[in-house]
């Protein structure tokens, strides 16, 4: 497949870019340069052939990508989190795969060990998921338990100084590459536990998921556990109870709201892009009412969307962001990406379904990031019970 240039640039109609400090654009410009540079001219071909471009995990570990939030005396960043929504947002600018590997080895991977980790735990297994050198996973959904975790069946019973784990997880991103897998499982008594799994442990393995329509080049796999016996000392310390994979998961959507958006921006260029070039009736389809109906609707949705990001990051860096406000902008974000792309495919009418543009793989990978970790219906009952103060679940 023909490499086309990444001519990509930034749409930023309510000059957002102001609110940013220096330290906040040099960062997403360096990102965005490791995009063109190295994500744009390779990612349709690994899209159209279901593969995971390895290469890529020292990249961005090289590039500060994994945990830039954690403190950098374990290999992290130590940036704020409008600088991991940005870099968030180049990256799922490229793919949304390549932003997943990030968001999980940072919010779900990272994030974990160090807010409940023992020092011990800290030391050995963040520096190396921090510079790429290992890739981790974050074992929570199951065949039979998706929107409702707490209801895992994944279990461990004691056994001296270890402790024996049956179950299985599936839809897991980066299990067949992982290294390491923070796993959520119940002990006897049944609460929840975290517990660092690691590969070449007996009776553990990860078989990819094949077959995958979005998300293709993402790696995607099962976690299974046949009476795998792992120390205690790879248990958690710091946390019990859904506490521990639900405070991850936050970290993880206010990733993924910044990250869709970049899906949407690529969309909307290559949409505003293509309709001053194709001519139909003697004139650019840019000068047709219905058009420009669809390209002034995207901009406005994401500057709506730049604007609820920025306001979330800077709530999360004062430490007053709520776990309802950060599902209110995963789904929001989502919702928007996912309308931006669609009708950037009817604008470029058949050259949409091809793989010479990027609108129909984000159309996909957005399919599957509108679902998970909360899906869109999930993430508007938890607004409703926010605002309301009653439980729509149960």
């Amino acid at each position: 497949m023909p490499v086309k240039a990444d001519l990509f640039q930034s749409p930023d109609y309510f000059e957002v870019d102001a609110l940013f400090t220096e330290e906040h654009r040099m960062i997403r410009d360096a990102v965005r340069a490791y995009v063109k540079k190295e994500i744009t001219p390779v990612i349709e071909k690994y899209a159209q052939q279901g593969a995971f471009p390895e290469h890529i995990v020292k990249q961005l570990g090289a590039l500060g990508c994994f945990g830039p939030t954690i403190p950098v005396q374990y290999g992290g960043g130590g940036l704020d989190y409008i600088s991991y929504g940005l870099m968030m947002q180049e990256l799922e600018r490229g793919d949304s795969g390549v932003r997943s590997t990030a968001s999980v080895q940072g919010s779900l991977v990272m994030f974990p060990i160090f807010a409940y980790g023992s020092e011990e735990q800290k030391q050995r297994f963040l520096p190396p998921l921090a510079s790429g050198e290992w890739l981790g996973c974050f074992g929570l959904t199951e065949p039979d338990h998706g929107s409702d975790p707490s209801s895992m069946t994944t279990r461990f019973e004691e056994e001296g100084d270890h402790i024996i784990l049956n179950g299985a997880k599936m839809w897991i991103s980066n299990a067949p590459f992982a290294q390491v897998a923070v796993v959520w499982a119940k002990d006897p008594a049944g609460i929840v536990y975290g517990i660092i799994v690691e590969r070449g442990m007996e009776g553990f393995s990860t078989p990819a998921t094949h077959n995958k329509w979005s998300l293709r080049a993402s790696a995607t796999g099962e976690l299974v556990f046949d009476n795998v016996r792992i120390p205690k000392t790879n248990i958690l310390p710091g946390v019990q109870g859904m506490k521990g994979p639900l405070s991850c998961l936050n970290k993880a959507r206010f990733g993924i709201a910044w990250g869709v958006i970049g899906a949407a921006m690529d969309c909307y260029d290559t949409a505003l892009r293509y309709a001053k070039e194709r001519s139909q009736f003697g004139k650019p389809i840019a000068a047709f009412q219905l058009q420009q109906k669809k390209l002034a609707e995207m901009i406005t949705e994401i500057t709506k969307a730049q604007l609820l990001n920025w306001r979330l990051g800077v709530l999360m860096n004062e430490g007053k962001a709520s776990a309802q406000q950060v599902s209110m902008a995963k789904r929001n974000s989502c919702a928007v990406a996912t309308q931006i792309c669609r009708d950037a495919r009817q604008i470029l009418g058949g050259m949409g379904i091809t793989g010479e543009y990027p609108v129909m793989r984000h159309m996909m990978n957005l399919e599957s990031v509108i679902t998970y970790e909360g899906t869109h219906d999930i993430h508007l009952l938890i607004t409703g019970m926010d605002i309301t103060g009653i439980n729509a679940f149960k």
